[in-house]
């Protein structure tokens, strides 16, 4: 199997050149050790608090924001944000087609000051499906891929997958980091295996789920934001809602602070996808609140803000009424 990470670290405006001295990526037999070159690139970006004083934080910004948050204008926003999620293990062609067409096709036209959802997420077998049932116009499909949910199976599997999906027409895919990697520090493998997974994309946007409840805590989420998108990744995403506990405002917090920083350092904004448990207006809006606050307007719209969800797309359309 080739590695190319090291090639990708060193490409793409210089991100690892601009972080890592005037070497750029990170070289085998280098007299640093491969774990504290990466260790030296995580300084290069803010610590965090303790977790429970981020707790604090973001709990007194949801006090301040929120309710100003909470309007009918915001929760339009965060319609035209839904990654609608169709991944359960008794989904059939029939059934995929079904929820497509009753969700995201009947609603086209239906509230012209609200826009469709954008993107419908689905394991790898059901692409087709989706492309042919599919005719609500601006929606994207999307789906799963590299041994989702638990990222514990051959690189050049979690390859293939990701480029048999983009070929069924995938225009988006979602991956989960492989967290062995990541516990035991084996920051090279990692990289190089996102980078791998990014290269099979071709033009499809890349989503690198964190698993940020398997995580646990502020400083492993830090890290992993930090190694995903410097592994190409065009959005980093909170949790595959498989097994673990789902998004929460300090994991959100904690990826958005590094996005910042990141866009900041080198010129690239890579988006947020918050997804496990969000199932209400009010669950949202939180999430839509710690977003807007910390990284800006600027990063209020599809291409970088999405809400992962099954139910909260019916949810907000009764709160917005008819």
């Amino acid at each position: 199997m080739e590695h190319n990470g090291q090639n990708r670290l060193s490409m793409e405006n210089d991100e690892w050149n601009g972080l890592d001295g005037e070497h750029g990526g990170f070289e085998a037999g280098h007299a640093h050790s491969e774990v504290d070159r990466y260790r030296e690139t995580f300084g290069k970006f803010s610590s965090l608090p303790p977790d429970k004083d981020v707790s604090l934080t973001v709990n007194a910004l949801l006090e301040r924001h929120f309710r100003e948050n909470f309007t009918p204008e915001a929760l339009k926003k965060i319609h035209g944000c839904i990654d609608l999620a169709i991944l359960t293990s008794i989904d059939t062609k029939e059934s995929v087609w079904e929820i497509v067409d009753n969700v995201v096709n009947n609603y086209e036209g239906q509230r012209p000051d609200v826009p469709n959802i954008a993107a419908i997420c689905v394991f790898p077998l059901f692409v087709d499906t989706v492309k042919q049932a599919l005719t609500a116009q601006g929606v994207t499909i999307a789906s799963v891929a590299g041994g989702f949910p638990s990222s514990q199976t051959f690189t050049e599997i979690k390859v293939a997958e990701t480029a048999m999906a983009v070929m069924a027409g995938a225009e988006e895919i979602d991956v989960v980091m492989n967290l062995g990697y990541f516990l035991e520090e084996e920051y090279e493998a990692l990289t190089d295996e996102l980078s791998e997974i990014k290269d099979s994309c071709r033009d499809a946007k890349l989503k690198v789920i964190l698993e940020t409840g398997a995580l646990a805590v502020v400083e492993n989420i830090r890290k992993a934001t930090i190694l995903a998108v410097y592994s190409g990744a065009d959005f980093v995403k909170t949790s595959t809602g498989k097994g673990y506990p789902g998004a929460t405002p300090e994991a959100v917090y904690t990826m958005c602070k590094v996005l910042r920083e990141y866009a900041g350092m080198c010129g690239r904004k890579v988006g947020i996808k918050i997804s496990g448990g969000v199932k209400t207006a009010e669950d949202a809006v939180r999430y839509y609140t710690i977003v807007k606050e910390t990284l800006g307007d600027e990063w209020i719209h599809k291409d970088l803000f999405r809400i992962g969800a099954s139910s909260l797309v019916g949810d907000i359309e009764k709160r917005l009424g008819e």
